[in-house]
């Protein structure tokens, strides 16, 4: 059986090689060769090795195969697999570090900062599950963008601004980069200007993330975000270049949606506040995260960048070891 259980491994790792082999027609017959020995292996290797071939209805023959091959080896050797779990769970693990959040800070007649993006997401989720059941009482939420407003109406969420109610209780939100001091990089869903005023204004802030995002220095991990005013955006971004904390950055402007830094698009990315992001690139660590805040928040033409730097209470981070709680 661990013979078949390899070969499985094998034959999906080669059809998640490349198109060219799925273009040759190759990918049926291999399907059928991959299942027609999964037939023939213990009950229990059987069912990993359907949950692998359920998953090419999804993302295709090549993926499917790859993953009935990693869960057969895993089932079959006796070992968890990382690597398998983390390609298939990472929402799994956006969901539960979001809901532990709400759990765990957010209580009945709470001022409550709602956060945007992939992992925030879940915790906008969690708070309208327990509104709705009764568990949360007289809560009201201040969302950080028109995305995060429209998820929190649609869950029956109350919602305020900053001028009702300044003070927060508890923030909570993604982050795309944490560093050991946990100075964060923000805004790559491009929110970051609302999401820092909002932030600020917390009496606590709590991060919730994967354990992807967490990083040795910020920078390379993910480009910095900045937004600036349109006018002579060219300009500003050659003075960010020549920032001295910032020195070998390449300030890139994010085209098509602002709500990713991938250009998807050919126009400038417009924020909810009508202005552009400047997504900056490293190739290494900022040496300074703080000083790099101060010049670019000094700028003319910045009207926020993505450096969250001393503003974390606690980063609540998700793995397939677990969920962990950094303070």
């Amino acid at each position: 059986a661990l013979s078949d259980l390899r070969w499985l491994l094998q034959e999906g790792l080669a059809m998640s090689g490349g198109a060219a082999f799925l273009r040759r027609g190759w990918a049926l017959s291999a399907a059928r060769r991959s299942f027609a020995r999964a037939a023939r292996l213990p009950s229990s290797h059987q069912k990993v090795a359907r949950l692998g071939g359920s998953a090419s209805g999804a993302i295709g023959a090549a993926g499917g195969l790859a993953l009935a091959g990693f869960a057969c080896m895993a089932v079959g050797e006796g070992v968890r697999s990382p690597v398998f779990l983390s390609s298939v769970s990472q929402d799994e693990l956006k969901k539960q570090v979001g809901y532990k959040a709400i759990d765990d800070f957010v209580r009945s007649g709470m001022v409550v900062g709602l956060g945007t993006g992939s992992t925030a997401y879940f915790a906008v989720e969690r708070v309208g599950q327990k509104l709705k059941s009764g568990e949360l009482k007289d809560v009201v939420a201040i969302p950080t963008s028109k995305r995060t407003a429209e998820q929190a109406k649609s869950l029956g969420i109350p919602l305020a601004t900053l001028d009702t109610h300044p003070v927060l209780d508890v923030a909570i939100d993604g982050a795309d980069s944490v560093d050991p001091k946990l100075n964060l990089v923000k805004g790559g869903g491009g929110a970051h200007f609302r999401e820092k005023i909002v932030e600020a204004a917390a009496k606590t802030f709590v991060v919730i993330v994967d354990s992807s995002k967490m990083c040795d220095g910020l920078g390379p991990h993910f480009p910095i975000p900045v937004e600036i005013v349109p006018f002579c955006h060219e300009y500003t971004a050659k003075t960010i270049e020549a920032l001295p904390a910032l020195a070998g950055c390449k300030a890139v402007l994010r085209r098509g949606s602002a709500a990713n830094n991938k250009r998807d698009g050919d126009n400038p990315a417009v924020t909810d506040n009508g202005n552009y992001v400047l997504d900056l690139q490293f190739s290494a660590p900022l040496k300074d995260p703080v000083a790099a805040a101060q010049q670019l928040k000094s700028t003319i033409g910045v009207v926020e960048h993505g450096l969250f730097v001393g503003m974390a209470n606690t980063v609540v981070i998700a793995g397939t070891d677990g969920i962990s709680v950094k303070q």
